[in-house]
């Protein structure tokens, strides 16, 4: 069994949770979404960069909040800084808070990079290879210069898999089906394998393909998620803005808390060391705080 850095390896066999919700709080505030779900025995809060808050920044609110609880950046662009301050920002996180946090790194999408960012949008598995590269040659003067750290790489294909395995600590996966993760686990051998699992607990038919519709509608537009999707038996006509109820039921889980379990144990099974579950609530920026305790009690039971 291959050993990983302490921030990884907490997560080995765990249930974490995927949200963006924290980041319509005022930011003083943003901590105790992180404490509840601590509190309810989620081994990691997984955060995003967009259009919001600066990763690493709003990392240090939510660990500050927090006691066990690990903060992963799922993920962090890797535009939006240098190599240099990505791997000496994730030392120092590591070294004042336990070892409980982990990079995600991601090469995004090129609307956020360009029209967002202002860069040029490049080859991703290059760029990416080139500054996991610059990270590995970084000096930092700082006592925590030599603090051992974990990184993942936000991947689908079967090159970007190749690369986490071989110069990250593993992957993690998003918008996919168990078919997909044992597909990543057959590429990324002993390497760490997270997968995101969107779900909407309860509700009729109607209001799941309304909140699943309302999830997908970004991601119909992205190329790399449509490339992916291709590859598991999807078409164009399954990539109508919000996708067709066909993607909707393969993407995000419809059911009580058992259905959740049972998608979480289709992951394991399929070769997943974490799963995230992202809770898709009445809206995308209410904190679902009643969703996850069902869940984390179905988790405990």
């Amino acid at each position: 069994m291959e050993t990983w850095p302490a921030s990884l390896e907490r997560l080995r066999g765990t249930v974490g949770v995927w949200t963006s919700t924290h980041e319509t709080l005022p930011a003083g505030q943003s901590g105790e979404v992180a404490a509840e779900i601590e509190g309810l025995g989620y081994s990691a809060m997984w955060i995003p960069e967009a259009w919001g808050r600066e990763s690493f920044t709003s990392a240090s609110l939510l660990l500050s909040a927090t006691s066990q609880l690990a903060i992963a950046t799922g993920i962090t662009n890797i535009w939006g800084r240098d190599a240099v301050n990505a791997v000496n920002a994730t030392k120092t996180l590591n070294a004042a808070y336990a070892d409980r946090f982990v990079l995600g790194l991601g090469v995004s999408h090129q609307p956020l990079v360009e029209r967002l960012r202002g860069h040029e949008y490049q080859t991703p598995l290059e760029v990416m290879r080139e500054y996991l590269a610059a990270m590995d040659e970084a000096p930092m003067f700082a006592p925590e210069g030599q603090h051992p750290y974990a990184r993942v790489l936000a991947a689908l294909g079967p090159k970007m898999l190749e690369l986490g395995a071989s110069a990250a600590n593993g992957v993690l996966t998003y918008l996919v089906t168990p078919e997909h993760t044992g597909f990543a686990r057959s590429i990324v051998g002993e390497a760490f394998l997270g997968v995101e699992q969107a779900v909407v607990l309860g509700q009729s038919r109607e209001e799941f393909l309304r909140r699943a519709h309302a999830y997908l509608e970004i991601y119909t537009g992205l190329e790399n998620y449509k490339n992916n999707w291709r590859r598991l038996g999807f078409s164009d006509p399954d990539f109508v803005r919000g996708g067709s109820d066909r993607l909707c039921d393969a993407m995000v889980v419809h059911g009580n808390e058992h259905a959740v379990l049972a998608a979480i144990d289709e992951h394991r099974d399929a070769g997943a060391h974490h799963v995230c579950i992202q809770v898709l609530g009445e809206d995308l920026t209410t904190p679902p705080l009643h969703e996850w305790r069902l869940i984390a009690d179905a988790l405990r039971r």
